[in-house]
């Protein structure tokens, strides 16, 4: 689903927190009439996906969290400040992902050996509905201030945590601190992948992931 401030979700004034998008998630899921789900998310997703888990846990059945990290620091922040920068130089969300985001999320080397599936991808996103900068401003604002490591331990779900080697922005410098804290969770590292697996080795995060469900679907 999309989260408050992004897609066709609503962008209202005010602070955003990636605790505020998880009790979104659950008042959404309230009126929805759904009990439970397996929960996934990806980067900004993954922070609020954790939030959910320990805040809702009785809504979590299992918990999929991809590229996350459990509280902002500097250098984070500093790719963060910059993505907001060049959103407003450019005037346009959609063209900040593709020029400013996308180059964490792939590698080099996928640039270079597949530029019409990256092409591909930036068409994806031009044809996506995206949000003013304003309120991308509100919800990167949520990036900036994410800290779940008091509530981690509360997550009761079964995890998945993955990461792409290659991740620059939430790399594997966070695989340790968040297999500790989430007692029943399993890590996989995707080889010769950035931010998005997801995206770089298709067959095989669909092939890992789904596994995991599976495993869990009980």
């Amino acid at each position: 689903m999309d989260l408050r401030g992004a897609g066709l979700s609503s962008k209202p004034e005010g602070t955003y927190t990636t605790e505020l998008l998880a009790d979104d998630i659950a008042a959404f899921m309230q009126a929805a009439g759904i009990d439970r789900a397996h929960v996934s998310g990806l980067s900004l997703g993954a922070a609020t996906g954790m939030w959910l888990a320990a805040k809702y846990p009785e809504r979590v059945k299992s918990l999929s969290l991809h590229s996350a990290w459990p509280s902002t620091e500097p250098s984070l922040r500093v790719v963060v400040q910059q993505c907001r920068i060049m959103a407003r130089a450019l005037d346009s969300v959609t063209e900040m992902v593709i020029k400013g985001i996308f180059p964490w999320c792939l590698t080099p080397e996928l640039y270079a050996a597949r530029p019409e599936y990256v092409d591909s991808l930036a068409e994806f996103v031009r044809g996506r509905p995206m949000p003013p900068v304003d309120a991308f401003l509100r919800q990167s604002g949520a990036v900036l201030t994410h800290d779940a490591r008091p509530i981690l331990e509360s997550v009761q779900a079964p995890a998945l945590l993955t990461f792409g080697r290659r991740d620059m922005v939430t790399s594997t410098r966070f695989a340790g601190p968040l297999s500790a804290a989430i007692r029943d969770s399993d890590l996989l590292v995707f080889e010769d992948c950035a931010h998005a697996p997801i995206y770089e080795n298709v067959e095989e995060f669909n092939q890992q992931t789904l596994s995991f469900l599976h495993r869990h679907s009980g």
